[in-house]
């Protein structure tokens, strides 16, 4: 039996851009995101990620301690706790990236996964933290992710995460391969002039030399009043093989689905015995700090 796990990405642009009252903007982001989550159910997608801090503008274009207001505690925010309702309701997996509240003062860039009975799985920590070029001030918000690579058994398959600017060390990508990740959901913010060239080069890369399924995601538009760049969208699903399978356009609100066919990891694992050759004991210069 064929195992066809057919899956979703959303990418979304601002809804309320240069609103400056946090709480109407996260109220907007999530009630547009809503419909959009439905579309993705109807289309027989079983399991769901949204893009990275799904419910705001990308804030790290500025320094300002005003959105550490609009971070939550998972799984126990609110947030966390109408997407449990809303799998529960599709019958879908949903993996929800939000601003995370560990307790007052430390802060994270966190994807909570749940799983289509609305139960809350876990999460990963974005580990890797730019602060570097202007207009991406990380450092300022999120503490470096202390979890791991963890990898999520589910209806859908082995779900990893990894989140955005962690897309350019391979070192986290690998680790996830060795966990059994069979997916892993990319959620991103990033914009054109400074990475599109690398977009659909790296994330190929790591489903090629991972041999895994890998759902990259950006969200659209510009942001004001900000105006850091464009954020190109083109979200995309590529396979084991390094394949672009379906993508999403670059310039507006959207829902990618594909089928993505488990099986062909073996079929290329057989071909490309990558975990086989690995050399770990001659690594030794990765880890040197």
């Amino acid at each position: 039996m064929p195992r066809i796990t057919r899956a979703a990405l959303i990418q979304c642009s601002n809804a309320l851009p240069g609103e400056t009252d946090l709480v109407k903007v996260k109220a907007a982001m999530i009630e547009k995101h809503l419909p959009l989550i439905q579309r993705a159910a109807e289309q027989g997608a079983a399991v769901c990620c949204l893009q990275e801090i799904f419910y705001g503008p990308y804030f790290c274009a500025e320094q300002h301690t005003r959105w550490y207001q609009t971070a939550e505690r998972i799984p126990d925010g609110p947030t966390i706790r109408l997407m449990m309702d809303l799998a529960r309701r599709h019958k879908m997996i949903l993996v929800v990236p939000i601003y995370e509240e560990e307790m007052t003062g430390v802060y994270y860039n966190t994807a909570a996964v749940i799983d289509e009975h609305g139960r809350y799985l876990g999460r990963y920590r974005k580990h890797h933290i730019p602060h570097c070029h202007p207009g991406f001030w990380e450092k300022f918000y999120f503490t470096p992710g202390n979890g791991g690579y963890p990898v999520f058994e589910t209806s859908a398959g082995r779900i990893g995460v990894y989140i955005c600017y962690d897309r350019h060390f391979p070192e986290g990508a690998r680790e996830l391969g060795l966990n059994g990740a069979e997916i892993v959901f990319n959620p991103s913010a990033t914009v054109a002039g400074l990475s599109e060239y690398l977009w659909k080069l790296e994330q190929p890369a790591h489903a090629v030399a991972n041999q895994y399924y890998v759902g990259a995601i950006n969200r659209v538009g510009t942001e004001k009043p900000w105006d850091i760049g464009e954020f190109y969208g083109q979200s995309y699903f590529c396979n084991p093989r390094g394949q672009i399978i379906a993508q999403a356009a670059r310039d507006r609100d959207e829902v990618v689905v594909a089928d993505l066919d488990l099986d062909m990891i073996q079929e290329v694992r057989n071909v490309w015995q990558f975990y086989r050759d690995r050399r770990p004991e001659t690594y030794t210069g990765i880890t040197r700090v």
